[in-house]
């Protein structure tokens, strides 16, 4: 049985002290242990929230996030039954994950319409460029869907309010599914090399993607991320309308989107 009173010696094997945990908490349900499981759990909820890679919406703070995630881990801790060999951060970490999602959709600005017709929009950049090797125009990607060139640039407007991050990136068009390594490090706080590696593999395959956008888009990243120049700022050097920048904008976003998703 565990003494909270006085927890088990250092030298015991952290497999040893969380199996005896479980034990005996599956057997009394007890408050203060249950407390204690919270607590060496906890760094999960931080975890799951760097995997995410989100941009917070400015109605969440991070404080409302981890919130969101402990009562996903809360959930997860009344619920795991210890005894199916499966192991804890297994089990916790897609409801943690959940938990969070489901609170962030309830404030999402985009509709489940308008991320339909933008992943639908992605679907058909990265099928037109199969079939002729180079970059479709929004014309013929209207086109192609059969929509008004007008519709077109308004769907990319509204899908642009989405966050292009890396990690979101990687995820297939099945919004439920998501890869996460069950195996956490010890020390939570510094970067894993798999991490860094990843990272870096992301970054040389967003440099890529990049390098495919049309030469406008291209510019009007370069000088709306890189230095830093409002649309309106923008319109003037390109001399074109502020809302066609904003078209260019949008529509490099959703290529990106589509050139770095993995193939349907």
């Amino acid at each position: 049985m565990v003494d909270l009173a006085n927890p088990a010696d250092e030298s015991t094997p952290p497999e040893v002290v969380a199996a005896q945990m479980w034990a005996e908490f599956a057997e009394t349900r007890s408050p203060e242990l249950r407390e204690r499981l919270i607590v060496r759990y906890t760094p999960l909820v931080k975890y799951v929230i760097g995997r995410l890679a989100i941009s917070l919406p400015t109605v969440i703070d991070s404080d409302d996030i981890v919130s969101y995630g402990l009562i996903g881990l809360m959930d997860a801790i009344d619920r795991f039954d210890s005894t199916r060999g499966i192991k804890f951060e297994s089990y916790a970490i897609p409801r943690i994950r959940g938990s969070i999602l489901d609170a962030l959709r309830s404030v999402d600005p985009v509709s489940r319409t308008t991320r339909t017709r933008a992943r639908e929009i992605e679907r058909t950049m990265r099928a037109l460029e199969a079939q002729t090797g180079q970059a479709p125009t929004g014309a013929e990607i209207a086109a192609y869907l059969g929509m008004p060139i007008e519709a077109y640039h308004q769907h990319c407007l509204t899908s642009s309010v989405t966050v292009l991050s890396l990690d979101s990136l990687v995820e297939s068009d099945d919004e439920s599914q998501s890869t996460l390594r069950s195996d956490l490090l010890e020390d939570r706080d510094a970067p894993a090399p798999l991490d860094i590696a990843e990272r870096r593999e992301l970054l040389d395959h967003l440099a890529v993607a990049i390098q495919r956008l049309p030469e406008r888009e291209r510019l009007v990243l370069a000088l709306h991320y890189k230095e830093e120049l409002t649309m309106k700022e923008i319109s003037r050097v390109l001399e074109v309308s502020e809302s066609r920048v904003c078209q260019l904008h949008s529509q490099a976003v959703l290529r990106l989107r589509s050139y770095m998703q993995r193939p349907d």
